[in-house]
C-alpha cells in the first residue's frame, strides 16, 4: 500500500502504515531503543520487514524522510526478489518526493513501473513521475522542457490508469501545465509584437489559439491577432479574430478592445468561414459564427 501525498493536499494514495509496527514504534523514545545502536541502522543480513519498518517510522515521524528512503532502498539492496523489495521500492519513490529530490523520485518510481507493471500502485508509480515533473515547472520567462515532460507523465497516467484515483489529479495538473505553456508562448509573442515582428507575433498566438485553445490565454490570443492582422493590413483575418473572439467570450474585455479596433479602422467583425481561426475553434467544437 501506498501513502496520500500529504503535501499540497492531494487526495491521492492508499496509508502506507502498519498499525501493530506503529502502536510498538509510539511508545519508543529513540530509533536507537528500537532498532539498535548501530551507526546507521543499516548492516548485513538485516531482516527486510525491520529494515522496511524502520523506513515506516522515519516517515511516519516526518522527521527525516531522506533517511526513509535509503533504508527503503536497501531493503532492494539486500532483499532484491522479496515481496519486501516491492513495497520499499514504491516507499522510496514517495519518500524521495517528499523530500523534494525529484530526480530520485523520477528514478525510483521509473523502476517499479518497469519492474512491476502488474501492481497495483504502479498507477501511483506513474502520479509521482508527473508529479515530480510538475513540482519543478519554471517560471514562464524559462524553458518549458520540464512542463512538457510532466504533462506527458501525467497524460500516461490517463491513458493507461484511466479509471485509478489518481487520474482527476493527473487531469487538473495537466490543464495547469497547459496554461503555462499558453503563457510562455503569449510572452513570446507579446515580445515579438513590441519588435513589430507581427508575423513572428501570429505565429506564436497562432499556436495558443489551435493548441491551447481550452487555457485562459486564447482570449487574449485572439485580440493579439486581431492587433496583428490590423497592423499587416490583413483586414479579413483581423475581422475574423474580433468575430470569433465576440462569439465565443462576449463578456470579455479582449473582445471589447478588439472590436473597438476594428470598428475604429471602418469595419465591423465578421466571421471568414474559410479562415484558419474559424476553422481552428470550429474543430474543438467552441463555435464560430455559423
Amino acid at each position: 500500500m501506498v501513502p496520500r501525498l500529504s503535501r499540497r493536499a492531494s487526495p491521492l494514495g492508499r496509508i502506507a502504515a502498519i498499525l501493530p509496527v506503529l502502536l510498538i514504534v509510539a511508545g519508543c523514545s529513540s530509533l536507537g531503543s528500537l532498532f539498535g545502536k548501530d551507526d546507521d541502522g543499516i548492516g548485513p543480513d538485516i531482516p527486510a520487514d525491520k529494515l522496511y519498518n524502520e523506513g515506516l517510522f522515519l516517515l511516519n515521524e516526518k522527521s527525516s524522510p531522506k533517511d526513509a528512503a535509503k533504508k527503503f532502498e536497501e531493503v532492494d539492496r539486500q532483499h532484491p526478489y522479496s515481496e519486501w523489495a516491492r513495497k520499499s521500492l514504491i516507499m522510496a519513490a514517495y519518500s524521495y518526493y517528499e523530500n523534494r529530490q525529484y530526480d530520485e523520485c523520477i528514478a525510483a518510481a521509473k523502476r517499479y513501473v518497469q519492474m512491476h507493471p502488474g501492481s497495483p500502485d504502479v498507477a501511483y508509480a506513474q502520479y509521482l513521475i508527473g508529479a515530480s515533473y510538475f513540482d519543478q515547472i519554471p517560471d514562464v520567462t524559462r524553458d518549458q522542457t520540464g512542463t512538457e515532460k510532466a504533462i506527458q507523465a501525467l497524460e500516461d497516467v490517463i491513458r493507461k490508469y484511466p479509471d485509478s484515483e489518481y487520474a482527476p489529479q493527473a487531469r487538473k495538473k495537466i490543464e495547469v501545465g497547459r496554461d503555462h505553456l499558453a503563457a510562455k508562448e503569449m510572452e513570446v509573442g507579446r515580445y515579438y509584437m513590441g519588435k513589430k515582428n507581427f508575423i513572428g507575433a501570429i505565429n506564436r498566438f497562432k499556436i495558443v489559439v489551435t493548441q491551447y485553445q481550452t487555457t485562459r490565454h486564447v482570449e487574449e490570443a485572439l485580440m493579439r491577432l486581431t492587433e496583428c492582422y490590423m497592423a499587416l493590413g490583413i483586414v479579413d483575418e483581423a475581422r475574423t479574430a474580433a468575430a470569433v473572439l465576440g462569439h465565443n467570450f462576449p463578456d470579455s474585455p479582449w473582445y471589447k478592445d478588439a472590436y473597438r479596433l476594428v470598428k475604429g479602422g471602418g469595419f465591423e467583425p465578421s466571421e471568414n468561414q474559410g479562415s484558419w481561426i474559424s476553422r481552428a475553434f470550429k474543430k474543438v467544437g467552441l463555435g464560430g459564427l455559423g
